[in-house]
């Protein structure tokens, strides 16, 4: 989405850049490449074929229904875009919750009861009308899961991996997303022992929503600085 409110697809950046950056990046493999496009509601064939596996896997009874199902809910409901949309809406509310979610967003997650940073760093960093921050990992797929969810196919994607730190810019661009030359793009590279959470300037006319009501507005998209949010 940019900053207009409008639905932003990443197909074209996908489907024109991975092989314009293929030779810069070396690691992604073909099956990566060719999972792309997940915001797509419609099931694709690698769907149809999961459930059929899992169907048969199921009669023969090597897998347990009930294990899937709670790996399932823990994916929908114990952690996603939900969970760091929260911790976004908050700091808008509280001052102080805000800094210290950027003194140390590792702390301020364990406190919150979030899991999944063991032996990882956390940093947050703000979006402000003179910087904006995006957050790439040039080796693989580095991301902050607990606080977002599973890492959508374009932050995987070589031609992303490759074009954000060289050109971020036009990267953003391509997104949607036009920056005014005067805005500072500063571009994090996650790791295996450091996470990034961008935490995105709060929209226009949000004066006097709850909690609930601005994480509601929060995107995964825009935690990681690929968009910013509209105006209520």
């Amino acid at each position: 989405m940019d900053g207009d409110g409008k639905n932003v697809s990443r197909r074209n950046f996908l489907t024109t850049g991975s092989l314009a950056a293929s030779g810069a990046v070396v690691g992604a493999s073909g099956a990566e490449a060719a999972a792309q496009d997940p915001e797509d509601g419609a099931q694709s064939d690698y769907a149809l074929r999961t459930r059929a596996l899992v169907s048969v896997l199921t009669r023969k009874n090597l897998v347990d229904p009930a294990t899937m199902d709670a790996v399932v809910d823990f994916y929908e409901n114990r952690v996603g875009p939900h969970v760091g949309a929260r911790l976004v809406a908050r700091s808008w509310l509280d001052a102080d919750y805000r800094r210290r979610l950027l003194d140390d967003a590792r702390a301020v997650a364990r406190a919150e009861g979030v899991t999944g940073f063991q032996g990882t760093d956390l940093v947050a960093v703000a979006n402000t009308p003179a910087v904006h921050n995006l957050v790439v990992c040039t080796l693989c797929s580095c991301y902050p899961w607990p606080l977002l969810g599973l890492p959508p196919a374009w932050y995987k994607d070589t031609a992303y991996r490759a074009r954000a730190v060289a050109d971020p810019r036009g990267v953003l661009r391509e997104f949607g997303l036009e920056l005014d030359d005067g805005v500072e793009v500063r571009v994090w590279d996650s790791t295996a022992e450091i996470r990034y959470l961008v935490i995105p300037e709060r929209p226009a006319g949000t004066d006097g929503l709850s909690e609930d009501a601005l994480a509601a507005r929060v995107t995964r998209d825009s935690m990681v600085g690929a968009e910013t949010l509209g105006a209520a």
